[in-house]
């Protein structure tokens, strides 16, 4: 922080109040690909994210700074000017936002100047946007004073990535990182927004993060194929049951009505969707009973799912994944997406510089790629600092 008031100081001048404003980034813990299912979702926020320091302007300019992309200097627009520029790259995230705002009916009664810094590592599929988004939002609230309910906040930060930046992203990201809470993960009902935070006591234990620096290449047309099977499944599904989405299913019922879809690929996927789901559920209980070795299994199952069923690991994460099982994790699945990005296990701390050295090792021999690792800490949502 001091660093980045240095550097606001620098490019903006030293009048005025300084606000200094944090949102972090997330990882999800189990629950993949069910949020487009109607299912439910474990992240949490993580000690690492993006920081800003701003102040209100007297005019309509914006200006808008970050110290990790310092080569595209300042980027500069107007408060009633926000339209996307592919030049502004990484500010169209904050522009995204303050457009929505106002949209919205919350007024902007002038310019601001705001200088960014995150500490998330770059590529590691940690949600470095919906952290750059939900730290506008906290900021834009607090220097215009806008009465704004939490929850309105990340649907409209979410709202600046759909349509302002135009990534079809869930709610998911914006909601962990607006809504995350020191020690806890978020269980979410993707279809409802219902909600409940669960601590999570890690006393021997460490989460570690290991980023498979693979490029994604198929990432989005596989996806796309993804959720498009489980419509399929959906609709095959109807001509007995009465759903709109696969979360709607319990275990039973998809045993008992499974023949109804026709492509056995289409099956598998709907398999993954429906079990996922009901493992996330499975898993907050485990963690709430105190019981950290069964939510690890639940974890390495995850993964199997996606791996067998869903077919969205791919090599690296798999090798990854294997070495972690190998070299003691109690728990170990790719988080995210897939076809690259990041795994999440829960690791014995007396064993953590080991298994980082081991697995890394492992993953080098099997895919020639070095693997990037970060100890993490659950921390706390958006916030005023």
């Amino acid at each position: 922080m001091e660093q980045l008031k240095k550097e606001f100081i620098h490019r903006f001048g030293d009048h005025g109040e300084l606000g200094s404003f944090f949102a972090p980034g997330r990882v999800n813990l189990i629950g993949e690909h069910t949020d487009y299912n109607g299912g439910h979702v474990f992240p949490c926020a993580l000690s690492v994210g993006t920081y800003v320091v701003a102040r209100k302007r007297q005019d309509d300019q914006v200006r808008l700074h970050s110290m990790n992309f310092s080569e595209l200097g300042m980027i500069e627009t107007k408060v009633d000017d926000l339209t996307y520029e592919q030049a502004h790259d990484w500010a169209n995230y904050p522009k995204g936002v303050a457009a929505v705002f106002q949209q919205a009916g919350y007024k902007l009664s002038s310019g601001f100047d705001a200088a960014y810094y995150g500490n998330i590592p770059n590529g590691a599929g940690l949600s470095s946007s919906a952290s750059v988004e939900l730290v506008t939002a906290v900021m834009l609230k607090e220097l215009f004073q806008l009465e704004m309910d939490r929850i309105d906040m990340v649907k409209l930060a979410q709202k600046a990535e759909n349509e302002f930046v135009g990534v079809n992203c869930g709610i998911m990201d914006q909601f962990a990182s607006g809504m995350g809470k020191k020690d806890h993960a978020i269980l979410l009902n993707c279809d409802t927004l219902d909600y409940q935070h669960t601590p999570i006591s890690l006393m021997n234990e460490q989460l570690i993060i290991a980023n498979t620096n693979k490029r994604r290449g198929l990432s989005e047309s596989k996806y796309n194929e993804r959720r498009q099977q489980c419509e399929t499944a959906v609709n095959d599904l109807q001509a007995k049951l009465d759903i709109s989405k696969l979360g709607e299913l319990t275990g039973d019922e998809f045993e008992a009505h499974k023949d109804l879809i026709h492509d056995e690929l289409v099956q598998k996927r709907a398999k993954h969707a429906v079990y996922e789901n009901l493992r996330t559920i499975d898993a907050v209980e485990k963690l709430k009973a105190g019981d950290v070795k069964g939510f690890g299994k639940l974890m390495n199952e995850s993964h199997i799912s996606l791996r067998e069923d869903y077919k969205v690991t791919g090599k690296e994460l798999d090798a990854l994944v294997e070495a972690a099982w190998e070299e003691g994790a109690i728990g170990s699945r790719m988080t995210g997406a897939g076809f690259g990005g990041c795994t999440i296990s829960i690791v014995p701390n007396e064993i953590t510089s080991r298994f980082i050295d081991r697995v890394g090792q492992k993953y080098r021999e099997a895919t020639g790629l070095e693997a990037d690792f970060y100890v993490v800490d659950i921390g706390d949502g958006a916030k005023t600092l």
